[in-house]
């Protein structure tokens, strides 16, 4: 049973009151562009169109519906946690308190897999638009150093042959490494590190460009629909996952990481303010405006241009090119917006992952070294500095398909055990104070693990595999290292 002890949560609640070494800086409008920062981006500027092309068509827009229906179930049980244990940590910290240190585990290593991915999928395509940019102006970078050295296609018949997934299916581009992706990271990477007051105003700034972007897109684009470009709305199927219903499945299940920003406003729960009351404002807004906002530019998309034009990594300025002269002037804005954008989901990213090992270090399940604060900027900075060193290789090797599909499955997976553990909460302590509860329980949690399973079960095999792969890693680690030196199992002892 020492596997599923658990921490306390009175106890947990009282560290919120006494642990004052990470700055609290951020306030509800800076929790709630945290969240929209870390949501609009790869979603809107990338995956729309790829998503739309390769899986759903025109119907990517009930693919936005199906994630988003999902997300707001886990963001109401999200939101009664942050509310009662505003500590750093995210879903791994309320898996702790809930169902026990092996269940904590296992989420934190998840996230590590979510957040460290995220970065690197979303730089890839940040370098994209960067260089596509750059060409604009006259200016090229040579395209081996653009683009990942190699791509990877599953092979056909693979399914789950570990061996043929990790041996077969790759081929050369010959690109020596994605420069522009790991700037923008090791960038990212030092403004963190400099303090989060200065990384949030950063934040705030690039939301409010990339935001006006978005609308300015829908507000003119719509004159530029072409209803024929919506026929069929739901393309007939072609195979599994290849449109039709489950065409719709697979690109919810692909462009589920999107959503993850209110997942990284939960991680920064220690900086809030007023934790109890403005996590929820944060969560459960950014995730309402930027549900509408996908719906609405996905409608506007595939209505401007016909779905099978996607499949490349700038479907929004696509989309202004073929409006044709009248929108001409948008391309460049379209880009900035793109740039900025992705530039503010980096940052996101980037911070909720050195948070969550910030945690599991100071509880014993990782080395003292993920746990450093900076004596100036009051940061975690060496697993800030870790976290970058590692995003960057990554986004410098491996190409953006493969990247964003392990994010998704890592992302449903911990908010399925969030959503878990408020059902399980709810009846082992009952009377705990909950600034803000989870309406219709059980249902609403039930209901979100529901549709987090079903969008796990919707993704490739191949990605099954490398989920399964990922976590053997981290259950090694945990048995070799976190389980020895479990700070609970020490006291517990």
């Amino acid at each position: 049973m020492s596997l599923f002890r658990r921490k306390d949560i009175a106890g947990l609640q009282a560290e919120v009151a006494t642990d004052h070494s990470l700055k609290r800086a951020l306030g509800p409008v800076n929790l709630v562009f945290l969240g929209i920062g870390a949501i609009i981006g790869a979603g809107i500027f990338v995956l729309t169109g790829q998503a739309a092309a390769a899986y759903a068509g025109p119907a990517i827009v009930w693919s936005f519906v199906l994630a988003g229906s999902a997300c707001a179930l886990a963001g109401l049980c999200y939101a009664e946690f942050s509310s009662m244990i505003p500590v750093a940590g995210s879903a791994y910290t309320y898996g702790y308190a809930t169902l026990g240190e092996f269940v904590a585990w296992i989420i934190g290593w998840d996230l590590i897999l979510e957040y460290l991915f995220a970065a690197s999928t979303v730089a890839v395509g940040w370098s994209g638009y960067v260089v596509s940019f750059l060409k604009d102006i006259g200016i090229n970078i040579p395209a081996e150093f653009t683009s990942a050295p190699y791509v990877h296609t599953t092979p056909p018949g693979a399914g789950w042959n570990v061996w043929r997934l990790f041996t077969e299916g790759w081929s050369s581009t010959g690109a020596v490494l994605n420069l522009p992706a790991m700037f923008i990271v090791a960038f990212i990477t030092v403004l963190l590190i400099i303090g989060i007051s200065e990384s949030a105003t950063f934040n705030n700034v690039i939301v409010v460009i990339k935001v006006t972007v978005v609308l300015l897109f829908i507000a003119f684009g719509l004159a530029y629909i072409n209803r024929d470009n919506w026929v069929p709305f739901v393309p007939p199927a072609e195979g599994p996952g290849h449109f039709g219903w489950g065409g719709i499945v697979r690109g919810a299940g692909v462009i589920f990481f999107a959503y993850i920003g209110f997942d990284a406003v939960s991680t920064a729960a220690q900086e809030a303010k007023k934790p109890q009351r403005d996590m929820p404002i944060g969560i459960l807004g950014s995730l309402a405006i930027c549900t509408v906002l996908y719906i609405v530019v996905a409608l506007v998309l595939t209505g401007i241009v016909k779905y099978t034009q996607l499949n490349v990594p700038d479907p929004i300025a696509v989309g202004v090119n073929a409006a044709g002269p009248g929108l001409a002037w948008l391309r460049p804005i379209v880009k900035i917006g793109a740039i900025a954008g992705l530039t503010s989901v980096i940052l996101v990213m980037l911070l909720g992952q050195p948070r969550i090992f910030y945690t599991m270090s100071k509880d014993g399940l990782l080395p003292p070294v993920f746990s450093a604060v900076h004596p100036k900027f009051r940061t975690p900075w060496l697993a800030s500095l870790l976290t970058g060193a590692f995003a960057m290789a990554m986004a410098g090797l491996l190409p953006i398909g493969l990247l964003g599909e392990l994010v998704s499955i890592g992302t449903l997976l911990a908010f399925a055990i969030v959503c878990g553990g408020v059902l399980v909460l709810r009846y082992t302590d009952p009377d705990i104070a909950r600034p803000f509860r989870t309406p219709l329980v059980p249902l609403v949690p039930a209901g979100g693990i529901a549709a987090c399973a079903y969008l796990m079960f919707g993704l490739p095999p191949d990605t099954w595999a490398r989920l399964i792969i990922w976590m053997a890693i981290g259950l090694a680690i945990y048995f070799l290292y976190g389980r020895r030196h479990s700070k609970v199992g020490q006291r517990a002892a």
